[in-house]
């Protein structure tokens, strides 16, 4: 049975959610198009009609995932612009967002299989990495644009790795010790 054009871009955009979910929850090795079908309540069949490879659908649900992640970040500015940056990293470096990758940051739980695919990937990476130094660039109180890139760069950077780092060890405390001494150090200023 044929599906409306409506309908298609419906069923596109669930396989797109889905997929942004399920990358960052199991990565991209650790789920098949199959699954990530029947999770968005669609056949397996019905994959090919909206995108080439799985690899196109990790390109699209990478984008997705980080324009979500992007609209909480200016959601924040606009709600605070004082307290934005301390509130980003101290909603960034906790264990809820450890605990449920799958609605949280892609760069923590996406960047490493982008660095394993081919180039596709990386130009999407950049351009949210760049808007993400941008964002922060600009909360960043004192300096001068370069200081402050720097300080942008190091921010986002310590704060995605001690996610990876937290999420990575199979001790809970030490979790908790990893993102707690990472966030208290950014917010020593």
């Amino acid at each position: 049975m044929k599906v409306s054009r409506e309908q298609a871009a419906l069923n596109r955009e669930r396989i797109v959610e889905v997929a942004a979910r399920l990358f960052r929850e199991k990565g991209y090795d650790g789920i098949g198009v199959a699954d990530l079908m029947k999770n968005a309540g669609l056949t397996h069949g019905g994959f090919y009609g909206h995108f080439a490879s799985k690899e196109d659908l990790m390109i699209e649900a990478c984008q997705h995932a980080l324009d979500k992640s992007l609209e909480g970040w200016h959601a924040r500015v606009e709600q605070d612009p004082q307290g934005a940056l301390p509130a980003i990293i101290d909603n960034y470096l906790t264990a809820r967002h450890r605990d449920q990758p799958g609605g949280g940051c892609p760069a923590a739980a996406m960047g490493v299989d982008v660095a394993r695919m081919s180039p596709g990937a990386r130009p999407v990476f950049a351009r949210a990495t760049q808007q993400q130094f941008a964002l922060l660039q600009g909360l960043l109180p004192d300096g001068a644009p370069q200081e402050r890139r720097q300080q942008a760069i190091a921010t986002f950077a310590a704060m995605v790795g001690a996610m990876v780092l937290a999420r990575s060890v199979d001790d809970e405390v030490l979790s908790g010790e990893i993102l707690d001494a990472v966030k208290a150090q950014l917010l020593q200023d």
